[in-house]
């Protein structure tokens, strides 16, 4: 079987689509019954890919604009993929993004609906996206979700066949050893509330902001520490880091290295995910996979992913976010039991499974269109 697997997403830092699109590819070029072909809709990162691709996965090297030909697959079934990979039998947009294919069939991955429930906290370029879902499902195209939940809100969104959506969860990649000292000399201090991933809104890190208020008034040791790059709508953290009253325990590093990531969740007393609204929900499962409790939102994709290995508080009340974290800092019995679910929860996951499971998504997505 011939795929064409989009990798857009390993140029820059790696974000959590980068890091199933990375995994996904390694696995795949280690099958010996699949032989794949990436390419990349980026202009100005068209010299990097080919460095970011996993060994063993042969790179089209016609470049792609990724702008212009949105405009195009939005509204056409021109041009297809394989002006760029000759013949394949399926192509895969990891991205929400699928070309159009001549004769292959066709998966695109829709990690939640962020840009449809809440689009104003999405740029131009996401707000495209669910005219490119809906022109894709019109192609006959299959769709891959994280979780059920997500899978649910496509099917009903979309009105596609839900024979055609198929859920296959996503994995913690393994968290490699690091010394603690790492992370203390990057925070500061030794005790400290950890926030891990891109700012943008629907994290709703300002809200954890106003919940350290409190959980700083209690803990006067502890510090909240932001790690990940900027995406956009960073104004915000800023804002309410400068209205902190503790703003001089809250250490905002941006993007981290490998290294300082393994070490910040290794040596974090707690992870703190508040988002709003998730697809999947993978540093919970990174933290638990090295025995750090979370403490997360309860919004349905996370309810799924994490089920009772965090503590779950509602969305969208710092209130309850800060009692949950000072829980965890001040009750052992609490803080041990979710060590110990959040281990085994975490071990439930893994990328082998993934590559497996979107290996015969493939299959099913070519053997139906073979049929059609």
């Amino acid at each position: 079987m011939r795929v064409a697997l989009d990798v857009t997403s390993l140029v820059g830092p790696r974000t959590g689509i980068g890091m199933f699109t990375f995994a996904l590819a390694e696995g795949l070029s280690g099958e010996s019954d699949i032989d794949l072909v990436g390419f990349a809709a980026t202009w100005r990162g068209r010299g990097e890919v080919g460095d970011a691709a996993p060994h063993g996965m042969t790179m089209a090297t016609r470049p792609m604009a990724a702008r212009p030909l949105r405009t195009l697959w939005r509204h056409t079934n021109h041009p297809t993929i394989e002006w760029w990979t000759g013949p394949v039998d399926v192509v895969h947009g990891p991205n929400y993004v699928v070309p159009p294919a001549r004769r292959a069939a066709m998966v695109v991955s829709v990690h939640d609906l962020t840009m449809i429930h809440f689009p104003e906290m999405c740029t131009a370029d996401t707000l495209a996206y669910p005219a490119l879902v809906r022109a894709a499902v019109q192609r006959g195209a299959w769709v891959h979700t994280d979780t059920e939940a997500i899978a649910r809100e496509v099917t009903e969104m979309f009105a596609v066949d839900p024979s055609r959506v198929r859920c296959v969860p996503l994995a913690p990649s393994p968290i490699p050893s690091a010394d603690p000292d790492v992370a203390h000399q990057l925070v500061g201090a030794e005790d400290f509330v950890l926030a891990l991933g891109t700012v943008e809104p629907r994290k709703d890190l300002p809200g954890l902001v106003t919940a350290f208020e409190q959980v700083a008034d209690e803990h006067a040791e502890i510090r909240l520490v932001i790690a990940g790059p900027d995406g956009w709508g960073a104004d915000a953290l800023t804002t309410a880091i400068g209205a902190s009253r503790h703003r001089q325990r809250i250490v905002r590093l941006g993007w981290v290295t490998s290294t300082e990531r393994a070490a910040l969740l290794r040596a974090a007393r707690v992870l703190a995910y508040p988002s709003r609204y998730e697809g999947f929900g993978l540093p919970p499962l990174e933290a638990m996979s090295v025995g750090t409790p979370v403490v997360a939102t309860a919004v349905a994709a996370v309810e799924e992913t994490c089920a009772d290995a965090a503590l779950l508080v509602p969305r969208g009340d710092p209130a309850a976010l800060a009692t949950g974290i000072a829980t965890v800092l001040t009750e052992a019995e609490t803080r041990e039991r979710l060590v110990a679910a959040g281990r085994e929860r975490a071990g439930m996951f893994s990328w082998s499974a993934t590559v497996a499971g979107m290996s015969s998504l493939y299959r099913d997505a070519v053997a139906s269109h073979s049929t059609a």
